[in-house]
Order: structure tokens, then C-alpha cells, then sequence
């Protein structure tokens, strides 16, 4: 990402590399995993970043966690995370996917239709808000 002289990191690439990391299911899952638990407690990350709309084993999702979606979220600070135990938890930056994820959550009941039709996760948090 772009630095000014003064050391100041690019405003509009700092947004265009927090949409780029969250444009992936298991990331954002992991960021709506954490916004729920207190700063310090570490989750397993299979279930962090499992996702009802993937159909994939957890073999697999290990792999693509560990070789890809694990790196984009702690290269930017949003997530530190273990191999052994498998483990992830808050960032340094996590404040700033937080904001995004947490607001859409929040805004559930604005969300349009045509994003929620096909997505189990926000069916289900709608599903629950008319109960």
C-alpha cells in the first residue's frame, strides 16, 4: 500500500485492501466469529471461519485457511493466528473489518432481499429476528 512522505498510509488503498480481504466467504466469517468474543479469546479456526453457504471438509478448509485466507487477514493486522492449536484471534487493526462487518450485521433488517435470499447465514439472523 502507497505511504506518503509523512508515513501516512493511503486512504483509498487502505479501503480497496479491506474490501479486497473481506471479498472471500471464510474471512469474513472469521471477522463476524471474533466480533463476538471478548479481545483476548482465541477461537479454533475451523470453526471460525466454517460456513453454512460452503460446502467444503475441514481438510480442506485447513489448507485454504493456512495457504491463503489466513495470510491476507494478519498481513494487515487484522487477525493473529496459531498453527498449533489452530487457533485465531483480534488483530492489531481489527477494529477496521470489524466496522464493516459489525455495521452490516447490525443493518440486517435494511439489508435488500436479493442479499439475503440466497445467503443461510442471513436467513438465519432474519429467521431469528421474526421469532
Amino acid at each position: 500500500m502507497a505511504m506518503d512522505p509523512s508515513g501516512e498510509r493511503d486512504w483509498a488503498g487502505q479501503w480497496d485492501q479491506m474490501f479486497e480481504v473481506l471479498s472471500a466467504e471464510p474471512r469474513r466469517e472469521i471477522i463476524r466469529s471474533l466480533l463476538k468474543e471478548p479481545q483476548e479469546r482465541r477461537l479454533s479456526l475451523l470453526e471460525a471461519a466454517a460456513s453454512p453457504n460452503q460446502s467444503m471438509d475441514s481438510e480442506t478448509l485447513a489448507i485454504q485457511l493456512r495457504h491463503h485466507h489466513l495470510p491476507k487477514l494478519a498481513e494487515v493486522g487484522y487477525v493473529r493466528w496459531e498453527k498449533d492449536p489452530f487457533c485465531v484471534q483480534r488483530g492489531p487493526n481489527f477494529e477496521e473489518p470489524a466496522f464493516i462487518i459489525g455495521t452490516v450485521v447490525d443493518s440486517i433488517d435494511e439489508i435488500p432481499d436479493s442479499l439475503i435470499n440466497n445467503c443461510k447465514i442471513f436467513r438465519r439472523m432474519t429467521d431469528d429476528d421474526t421469532n
